[in-house]
């Protein structure tokens, strides 16, 4: 059999949606300036789908370290993999201050948080070893563990009892083994916005012997006292033996980082082969981060204001009635009842009349007949930005309360080229 045989795309959880939603509710291009004013298919529209949290991608210090750097260096420098030839005094620069920013004893950088993600846990465990992680993991995570050959224990989502029960199986194999327990958490998760329960899996170390990895790529810089992260915000961060953070949100950028005690970061440098055989992050990236962090850590304002436009608006929301969830975090979701059809519907009449762009998840992502309208607010968003969309959501849902959407079938609804 040919292997080309089998490419149709129509069999595909998510591409026997292409030939109505591709450009508009999949790959949609977002153009002009990075603001919570955009064009989407030739209208202004208020975006509230961009992880850009601290309003980082064009702070005017940010753009001009950019361009700096990219005149300087180019960004081909430097060349090949660090291990190799592609080392320098900055790449080091950035790990000692991410490492002392998040309270760890060294650092290593990653080109991608994602592929990062994947092969850290490809590195920390072998045959004998044992994952535990929660229901909701992301999806590198999940790829992460694909690629462990050993066993893996799932416990429901901030479940501690279940996360219990899971830690007893994982300890009578680990009994035969002679292996070791990784128990993977998110700090903050993305899609429900709920903090992973750091409290209650630290708890859990006094019972049993395992190591605790976090992903924390939507707290870092949003979450805790100095923007540290969602362990500092729970004061456990000596309790958390490996942190993971990436610079695509707070840090409006490209790459990521692990943080830990020096001894397994040296372990991972010398392991991880998504680091090993991938070309270093150009040097515009690395002095870019260089400029992102130092304001993380000494402009609290820019925090200060990416909490009023996220209190405001979940108040605000939660004030007319609308369901957002145990959202703690910046990420606000918005959960409504319908179908498939109401919730594209409905998206489109928020972009088309209400010039409003953010995403929709529906099942099988969340249950059956669950719409979920994800929302994220940054610090470059107004109070003004806020009412708006607060009492066009508040319309919005009139219309879906009334059946407004149902039945309309998707063709109907003109979309503009």
């Amino acid at each position: 059999m040919d292997i080309f045989e089998k490419f149709n795309i129509d069999d595909t959880p998510l591409g026997k949606y292409y030939k109505f939603a591709h450009g508009y509710f999949m790959f949609p291009k977002l153009e002009g300036e990075i603001a919570p004013r955009m064009r989407f298919k030739g209208k202004e529209v208020l975006t509230w789908s961009l992880n850009n949290y601290l309003g980082l991608a064009n702070h005017p210090e940010v753009r001009k370290a950019d361009a700096d750097a990219a005149a300087e260096y180019g960004m081909a420098y430097p060349m090949g993999a660090r291990m190799m030839s592609g080392q320098t005094e900055f790449h080091e620069q950035l790990e000692r201050e991410l490492a002392e920013f998040v309270g760890r004893e060294d650092s290593f950088l990653l080109n991608y948080g994602y592929q990062g993600m994947v092969s850290i846990i490809d590195s920390l465990v072998d045959r004998k070893d044992v994952i535990v992680y929660d229901a909701e993991a992301h999806a590198c995570i999940i790829d992460g563990m694909r690629l462990h050959i050993g066993k893996r224990f799932v416990y429901q989502h901030n479940d501690m009892q279940s996360l219990e029960k899971q830690l007893q199986h994982a300890q009578k194999v680990v009994d035969q083994t002679g292996g070791g327990i990784l128990v993977i958490t998110e700090g903050v998760y993305g899609m429900t916005a709920d903090l992973g329960d750091l409290p209650g899996i630290v708890e859990m170390k006094k019972k049993y012997n395992f190591r605790l990895l976090i992903d924390d790529a939507h707290g870092f810089g949003t979450m805790g006292k100095t923007g540290a992260g969602t362990d500092e915000h729970f004061n456990v961060q000596k309790d958390v033996d490996i942190y993971f953070g990436t610079f695509a949100k707070s840090m409006a950028g490209i790459g990521g980082f692990v943080a830990s005690n020096r001894n397994v970061v040296n372990f991972l440098r010398y392991n991880l082969r998504s680091q090993i055989y991938a070309k270093s992050l150009p040097m515009p990236m690395v002095k870019g981060a260089l400029k992102r962090l130092d304001l993380l850590r000494t402009d609290p304002s820019l925090r200060e204001k990416l909490w009023t436009i996220v209190d405001a608006l979940q108040d605000g929301l939660r004030a007319r009635g609308f369901d957002l969830g145990k959202t703690k975090s910046c990420v606000t979701p918005v959960f409504l009842q319908g179908g498939v059809e109401e919730g594209t519907n409905l998206i489109v009449d928020l972009r088309e009349n209400y010039a409003i762009f953010c995403s929709l998840v529906t099942f099988p992502v969340i249950p059956r007949g669950q719409l979920l309208i994800r929302i994220i607010p940054t610090a470059s968003h107004s109070l003004e930005d806020v009412e708006y969309t607060i009492n066009a959501f508040t319309e919005i849902k009139e219309k879906l309360d009334q059946g407004v959407y149902a039945n309309m079938g998707i063709a109907n609804m003109k979309l503009e080229d």
